[in-house]
């Protein structure tokens, strides 16, 4: 009677160990495609806007919070709504292309993720100017008479 006792004691503290563990797997968490873009050179005036794609890989509802980013001349758009388990979704950054130049900037995503609570997304590149268009010349006959038709 005892080691029957003492087997069931096993088993079910086996089972409620098992039990935590599976707990501590629950939660939302949160993939990215990619978390650095290169533009390479974009032109003054240009688009700088870039899709960060991202998955909710978790078994709970995934929610962001305000994005923080390096500067003024990145704005990130998220998703306001949660993003349910196997969701695919994207964060919108958008560099200012009015200033010519290299730059290197970055923006904080915060969530509920349990994988991450900050995932720090980069977008590099150069501004320039772009190249002057140069109109076609018009071929003329120095001398040469108006012809009549």
């Amino acid at each position: 009677m005892k080691k029957l006792i003492l087997i069931a004691t096993l088993i079910i503290s086996v089972v409620v160990v098992m039990a935590q563990e599976q707990k501590k797997k629950n939660g939302p968490e949160i993939t990215f495609k990619t978390t650095t873009h290169e533009y390479g050179e974009i032109h003054l005036d240009g688009d700088g806007t870039y899709n960060f794609k991202f998955t909710n890989t978790g078994n709970e509802p995934l929610i962001l919070s305000k994005p923080r980013s390096s500067c003024g001349c990145t704005v990130p758009k998220w998703p306001k709504e949660p993003i349910l388990p196997g969701e695919t979704n994207e964060i919108k950054v958008t560099y200012n292309t009015h200033k010519a130049g290299s730059f290197n900037k970055s923006v904080t995503i915060y969530s509920n993720a349990k994988n991450k609570a900050a995932v720090v997304l980069r977008i590099k590149g150069k501004v320039v100017k772009a190249p002057a268009e140069a109109l076609p010349e018009k071929e003329t006959s120095l001398g040469a008479a108006p012809v009549n038709k």
